[in-house]
C-alpha cells in the first residue's frame, strides 16, 4: 500500500500562486504515471495534469500555461506549481500515483493510489 500526502493548498486571491506537494511513502521512480486531479463542489473529479515515465506531460486545456507538474525522485515527491489562479480553480486537489500491475505475460499501468486531497480556494 502506498500512502500519498498532499500539502500546500490554501486560500489565495485571483492572480496569486501556489505550489502543491505530494509526498509518497514509496519510490515514485517505479510509477508508470503520476498526476494531479481536482474536484470542485458539485462537480466530478477531473484530470488536471499527468506525467509519465518518459517525462511526457499532459495538461487540461483550462490550466495550460498556468500549471506546471514536476517530480523529485530523490524526495519521492510530486509537485504542481500553479500561477495566475482563477476563481474557477477552487477545488480539492488530489494527487495520484499509478504503479505497474504485473500479469503472467504482461504488465498494465493500473495500480492507482490516491492522496487525501488539499483544498485550494481562490477569491476574487
Amino acid at each position: 500500500q502506498v500512502q500519498l500526502v498532499e500539502s500546500g493548498g490554501g486560500s489565495v486571491q485571483a492572480g496569486g500562486s501556489l505550489k502543491l506537494s505530494c509526498a509518497a511513502s514509496a519510490s515514485i521512480v517505479s510509477t508508470c504515471e503520476l498526476g494531479w486531479y481536482r474536484q470542485a463542489p458539485g462537480k466530478a473529479r477531473e484530470l488536471v495534469s499527468t506525467i509519465n515515465t518518459d517525462g511526457t506531460t499532459i495538461y487540461a486545456d483550462s490550466v495550460k500555461g498556468r500549471f506546471t507538474i514536476s517530480q523529485d525522485n530523490a524526495k519521492n515527491t510530486l509537485y504542481l506549481e500553479i500561477s495566475n489562479l482563477q476563481t474557477e480553480d477552487t477545488a480539492v486537489y488530489y494527487c495520484a500515483a499509478t504503479y505497474w500491475r504485473v500479469y503472467p505475460f504482461s504488465r498494465r499501468c493500473e495500480n492507482k493510489y490516491w492522496g487525501q486531497g488539499t483544498q485550494v480556494t481562490v477569491s476574487s
